[in-house]
């Protein structure tokens, strides 16, 4: 049966983590960049998530992602590099553009926020089993409703696409033109979004059926078949995460008192 997730069981060592070892990564990784303010500290946060992607042969999948936020990043360096209030420093011209270098590094610290979570989650999401990560959450205490948004939040992406990919195939099959120039492609494209909506829907509500079906609002003890324990690997890694985070906070308290 197809996944309908964005996890990559490729057997790879962060495949074999606990979820809350790379959940603890994650909040580390968003967390003590904002917190220091410095650039130096987002370029290596990024790239320490771009190494741990390709030592898990991970890194291509997250390369769309990259490559979708690279439009939004492309307009915020415009933007705060021609207006940003505190521009002052001319750093190049173009043609009748006038680009500051205060803007353009405010702009390379929101830019690289962005990279870097966009990046920290991609290694939470392509490594994680959507219904492991859920049934440990159960496991701690928190509401099966609240594990059942998570996991549908980790697969609505995939199942969107496939529901598109498979409309495609049938228009197609049915002599709708779906390659060619932007044009062609938009015409083949705003047919596509009644039917993917229409089977989201559709979706949902046996979906709800079926959740229903299995007792899904019983408010008796839930069993869990599986165990997923910490192994040695876990610990340094939460440790690592832990206490750089606690580093950095005591760190930016001290710089600010003094």
């Amino acid at each position: 049966m197809k996944s309908i997730s964005l996890y990559t069981d490729n057997r790879s060592w962060m495949t074999k983590l606990h979820p809350f070892t790379k959940l603890f990564y994650l909040v580390s990784a968003v967390l003590i960049p904002v917190i220091s303010g410095h650039l130096m500290v987002y370029i290596m946060a990024a790239a320490l998530s771009i190494i741990l992607l390709m030592s898990t042969r991970v890194f291509r999948k997250a390369l769309p992602l990259i490559a979708f936020s690279f439009s939004i990043l492309l307009t915020i360096f415009i933007i705060q590099g021609l207006f940003y209030k505190d521009n002052a420093s001319v750093l190049f011209t173009l043609g009748p553009l006038t680009f500051y270098k205060e803007g353009l590094l405010y702009s390379s610290r929101i830019g690289l926020n962005i990279l870097n979570m966009l990046l920290s989650f991609s290694i939470l999401v392509l490594t994680t089993k959507p219904s492991e990560l859920v049934e440990e959450l159960e496991k701690k205490g928190f509401s099966p409703k609240l594990g059942y948004v998570i996991n549908s939040v980790f697969q609505i992406v995939p199942e969107m696409m496939g529901t598109m990919e498979t409309i495609s195939d049938a228009q197609r099959s049915r002599g709708m033109e779906t390659e060619g120039n932007l044009l062609t492609r938009t015409k083949a494209f705003l047919p596509l979004i009644s039917p993917v909506v229409m089977s989201a829907l559709t979706s949902t509500r046996e979906r709800a059926i079926a959740l229903e079906v299995r007792g899904f609002g019983r408010a008796s003890k839930k069993t869990f078949l599986y165990s997923h324990p910490y192994r040695t690997p876990d610990h340094i890694i939460k440790w690592a995460s832990i206490l750089s985070l606690v580093g950095v906070i005591i760190w930016k308290i001290i710089t600010i008192f003094n």
